[in-house]
């Protein structure tokens, strides 16, 4: 596998040396400066690529793994009649990176936000913090904050009630809080929504059901697909985080079928996944080594992380690497056994599948009020995170040797 971690660029507090050091091969990376939409220019692709590598020359070398994002417009997600220009923008993008030789692109396809938690900074046992999505905290913004229309047949009328009474003993800094954890939006690119005109943004989806949202991702990947394979890319998209619907959203990358789904809709090795422990881990009735095996072959990128699912099974908080509700053993020794099928088949033209510890606990000195890092996102965390999951694949890989040569 090759072991990489997420980096936002230049003005990341987690430096590239900080990468290397973790043990990194590849970087996880996107051009967040640039507008949703817009074209990658190819001179801006090699100016990323060109400071990713400076110091290899003379240190341990990295090199560009893994686009993540390439952000899809909503547009896109929405159906509007000016789709096909930026799926336009988006095939153009695809043809460039290929160029500069950078292979394989996650994207998703949710709608509005790009992923949710209510609190960035959860207490665990020992001390350090994690990220947690609550379901009742959720309900309680929806209904008594952003107050959306319609809400209140999305939650349990015990859930609707409890929070409310919650909502009544808040101070007004807690309310503050929890709406800017809620609308965050995308880790990393320091970008968030404002509660005034949030709800416009919800109400451009009030004609897009399930099905509709459906429709619209089989649409683009038939469109950015064929584009893909001549080009040479993986596209590997990323599931829903969390993988259920929200604030009257619908999300269709949630579950097995989901994924049949899509990668039945443009049926090439081109259009494939991001594997996402995390996320998928979330629901109990993912089972993930299995997909590990069923999905391997149109694997292109993964994020191993586990989650931890509370009472309430749609609260839940991010545990450590080997803990919480995901087999992560299975699921390696599946992604293992994925590789080696790869080589003996003789797919030369497929590296080592990119592999990076999904986000990470705050700890020690990132801990530190007077040290930024960004949820998730802190330096140590994914240390340890990386530290155990290499272990646990040396570990697998040699059991598998070692099962081998006693035949």
């Amino acid at each position: 596998m090759l072991h990489t971690m997420r980096w936002f660029g230049p003005n990341d507090p987690t430096s590239l040396f900080d990468l290397r050091q973790a043990g990194c091969a590849g970087v996880v990376t996107a051009l967040h400066h640039l507008p949703v939409g817009a074209v990658w220019p190819v001179a801006e692709i090699a100016a990323r690529q060109q400071l990713i590598e400076a110091d290899n020359g003379t240190h341990a070398p990295l090199h560009w793994a893994v686009v993540e994002s390439l952000p899809v417009h909503e547009d896109i997600k929405k159906g509007k009649p000016g789709r096909d220009a930026y799926i336009a923008n988006y095939q153009q993008s695809l043809r460039h990176l290929a160029a500069c030789g950078v292979r394989t692109v996650c994207y998703n396809f949710m709608p509005v936000l790009d992923w949710s938690r209510t609190d960035l900074g959860y207490e665990l046992p020992d001390g350090s913090r994690a990220l947690r999505f609550v379901w009742q905290d959720f309900a309680l913004f929806d209904l008594c904050i952003l107050k959306r229309p319609g809400a209140e047949t999305d939650y349990e009328p015990a859930v609707a009630a409890a929070a409310r009474r919650q909502f009544a003993d808040m101070s007004e800094e807690q309310v503050k809080n929890l709406t800017n954890n809620i609308l965050l939006g995308l880790p990393g690119a320091e970008e968030s929504f404002q509660l005034a005109g949030f709800q416009a943004m919800l109400d451009e989806y009030a004609a897009v059901d399930a099905a509709t949202l459906r429709e619209h991702l089989h649409y683009f990947l038939r469109a950015v697909g064929p584009v893909a394979t001549k080009v040479g890319i993986g596209l590997c998209i990323h599931p829903d985080d969390p993988p259920f619907p929200l604030l009257g959203l619908p999300r269709v990358v949630s579950t097995e079928a989901d994924l049949a789904g899509l990668l039945a809709a443009y049926d090439h090795p081109a259009n494939g996944l991001t594997f996402c422990t995390g996320s998928l881990g979330v629901r109990p009735d993912n089972d993930l080594a299995g997909m590990a095996r069923r999905f391997g072959p149109r694997i292109h990128f993964v994020h191993l992380r586990s989650t931890k699912r509370e009472e309430n099974p749609r609260n839940f908080h991010e545990a450590d690497h080997l803990a919480g509700d995901v087999d992560m053993y299975a699921v390696v020794r599946a992604l293992v056994l994925e590789e080696q099928r790869r080589a003996a088949a003789g797919e030369t033209n497929r590296p080592a599948l990119p592999v990076r510890p999904d986000h990470g606990h705050q700890m020690l000195d990132d801990l530190s009020t007077a040290k930024r890092t960004y949820p998730g996102y802190s330096a140590i965390g994914r240390l340890r995170g990386l530290a155990e999951l290499r272990g646990l694949e040396l570990g697998i890989r040699r059991s598998l040797a070692d099962s081998l040569s006693a035949d």
